[in-house]
């Protein structure tokens, strides 16, 4: 069996393949971005419409379902354990049943009574039940000046820490994103919408363009 091999006259032009023009080239770009672009927009809303949706729910509507509360750790007292920023779910406790060791979120007996969230590292019951505290922070070096009397029948123990959500929550609370999330979110909710109205099925665009195909088809092969 032999094999015979082109050989290219000397001299022989080449055939180069044919350059692309340039604004071919920018709309062939300009359409993959349309593209990616319709792709993603839907998923990026929905992200976010999800995402102020389950916020929405832990924070306001959990609350009051299950019964916890949320707080925002606003000092490092409690470091490493509780960072700034970070946000506190605590549920209630019997006073009766607080120990040492517990952390727990009480207002305290002295100044503005503020809520502080701190260890307990001792506890006292009188003769009226009456049940006392005395609590420092992780991080401090003194114990907390003063004893608190914890009032009513229940105290708040801290279950869970989520980190750094606090600072999105103070951010949130800014009069500028306020604005944005009062009037950004509607928006972004009636765009995604409109996109899911009158975006086509994909199943239609496939059956209106295999119908343009073969109109063409016919249209070439008709004499």
């Amino acid at each position: 069996m032999t094999a015979s091999l082109l050989v290219r006259r000397p001299g022989a032009a080449v055939a180069l393949p044919p350059v692309e023009a340039p604004a071919s080239a920018a709309r062939r770009g300009a359409g993959l971005a349309r593209r990616v672009a319709a792709r993603t927009l839907p998923w990026l809303v929905r992200g976010l419409v999800g995402s102020a949706i389950v916020a929405f729910a832990a924070l306001a509507v959990g609350p009051h379902v299950l019964g916890y509360r949320t707080m925002t750790m606003l000092t490092a007292s409690m470091s490493p354990v509780i960072d700034p920023g970070d946000i506190t779910i605590v549920t209630p406790v019997a006073v009766d049943d607080v120990t040492e060791g517990m952390v727990i979120a009480y207002n305290i007996p002295i100044d503005d009574h503020q809520v502080v969230t701190h260890r307990v590292i001792s506890v006292e019951r009188d003769a009226a039940g009456v049940v006392t505290v005395q609590t420092k922070g992780d991080a401090n070096e003194a114990v907390d000046p003063w004893r608190a009397a914890l009032q009513g029948d229940t105290a708040w123990q801290v279950r869970a820490v989520v980190p750094e959500v606090g600072h999105a929550i103070q951010a949130l609370r800014g009069p500028l994103v306020a604005e944005l999330l009062r009037y950004g979110a509607p928006a972004l909710l009636a765009g995604w919408l409109l996109l899911a109205i009158w975006r086509p099925a994909r199943g239609e665009s496939a059956a209106d363009a295999a119908e343009a195909a073969g109109t063409a088809t016919d249209e070439e092969v008709r004499p």
